[in-house]
């Protein structure tokens, strides 16, 4: 056996059994999760960072790269999701683990390019679309975005042009120049990594900028994001799928912001 742990992202080691894909099919497509093969987690401080460890050898990332931390707080918080583990070790209750692995994996050995994935929302803010109707939700929309507004605009120095309904706005060059410039000067993959995420979830470059700035807290942030699902569910009450599926995206997303503010 390898003295680290590394076999895929799960850190399983090498002489674990791979799931069969047999039997998943047989549970009804259902994933089998590995059973946990450590007893204890830490971490290791060194060149690259606070390496994960469990029980006492180091854990790789799917690529076979350190799974490490840029800081203590943020390996303290890795380690407390893989101890948080049961019988079986589960990704999706791992938002941590994902992550850190993309920014190591994915981000890093191309900041530019995602930072140029997220260039489009400069143009396409959610915040820049409002309703027309009804009162209530113009009003909600307003009290929850005009600050954002306000901020991008002196923080920032982006302008936005509101638009009415899903017309498509074109908004100022020098603004959107001034929006990319702000992805562009987040230089940790880290932070990149979690950012990325924000504004994916939240559909809003503006919202992701201000939570990674401490303008809007994590939960401040979902909230600004999802004004519209708030005011249908007010209004035609709870879908219980769609209710799981936005609490399952409120993780990654409280999830990215932790991160973003632990990398520091």
């Amino acid at each position: 056996m390898s003295d680290d742990v590394t076999q895929d992202w799960l850190g399983q080691p090498s002489d674990t059994p791979r799931p069969d894909p047999m039997r998943a099919v047989r549970d009804h497509g259902k994933p089998v999760l590995p059973k946990r093969f450590y007893k204890e987690t830490g971490f290791a401080e060194g060149e690259g960072g606070f390496r994960l460890t469990l029980d006492g050898r180091p854990a790789n990332t799917p690529a076979r790269n350190p799974l490490a931390a840029p800081t203590r707080a943020l390996a303290e918080r890795l380690a407390a999701e893989w101890a948080a583990q049961g019988e079986t070790i589960d990704p999706a209750k791992m938002p941590f683990t994902r992550l850190i692995n993309t920014a190591i994996d994915g981000v890093a050995p191309r900041m530019a390019a995602v930072a140029e994935d997220l260039w489009p929302y400069a143009g396409t803010d959610l915040v820049a679309y409002r309703a027309g109707t009804p009162e209530r939700l113009v009003a909600a929309q307003a009290e929850a975005w005009d600050p954002i507004l306000d901020w991008a605009r002196e923080a920032l120095g982006a302008r936005l042009i509101l638009s009415e309904g899903v017309m498509h706005v074109t908004q100022p060059e020098d603004s959107v120049t001034a929006l990319r410039a702000a992805v562009s000067a987040i230089d940790d993959p880290f932070r990149l990594a979690a950012f990325h995420t924000l504004t994916t979830l939240s559909g809003s470059l503006l919202i992701a900028l201000a939570v990674l700035a401490g303008r809007l807290t994590a939960e401040e942030g979902w909230e600004a994001a999802h004004v519209d699902e708030t005011y249908q569910t007010a209004v035609w009450g709870a879908d219980e799928d769609a209710a799981t599926r936005l609490a399952g995206r409120k993780v990654e997303f409280l999830a990215a912001a932790e991160v973003a503010a632990l990398a520091r």
